[in-house]
């Protein structure tokens, strides 16, 4: 089954809404708890959030026979240039689409970016473990009350 990874259309907002809410919660429970999952999905994966996001071409989606079993969000932190979603549906999971996502959501930064940063919570090791095989490095930590819920900052040079 061939997968496409484009740039997300107003017409996938439901899709990539219901793609958060069948994902994020069940990935993030065992990692920050029922309650941080749960906010994630509320405060991140709406349909207000992701419409922006869409409307403003920061989004990007993995598509399988007409499906979306991946998801890619790019944004600003003040003048850094920030990857804040990169997910893949389980099952979809070794066929190489972080990877495709995350060399989409590249190719999409203006051409004066010269550095890439992604977030994860520090729970979140196998999202560290992807970016450190992917060339970023930790740059900081910002804590939280609940260590699980720490933000790792990483980042890589955009190559040329």
């Amino acid at each position: 089954m061939d997968t496409v990874v484009r740039d997300a259309q107003a017409d996938d907002v439901a899709a990539i809404c219901g793609f958060g809410a069948t994902h994020i919660r069940p990935h993030y429970a065992p990692l920050i708890g029922e309650a941080a999952a749960d906010a994630q999905v509320r405060d991140w994966w709406n349909e207000s959030q992701i419409a922006a996001a869409v409307a403003d071409g920061l989004v990007i989606v993995a598509e399988a026979a007409g499906t979306v079993v991946g998801v890619g969000q790019r944004g600003r932190r003040g003048a850094d240039h920030v990857v804040y979603k990169l997910y893949v549906d389980p099952a979809h999971r070794g066929r190489g689409l972080g990877p495709r996502l995350l060399a989409a959501l590249t190719e999409r930064l203006p051409a004066d970016a010269t550095s890439l940063y992604i977030e994860h919570f520090a729970a979140n090791e196998r999202a560290g473990a992807f970016y450190e095989r992917e060339g970023f490095v930790v740059q900081g930590v910002e804590p939280g009350g609940d260590p699980a819920l720490a933000v790792v900052w990483r980042a890589r040079p955009i190559p040329s």
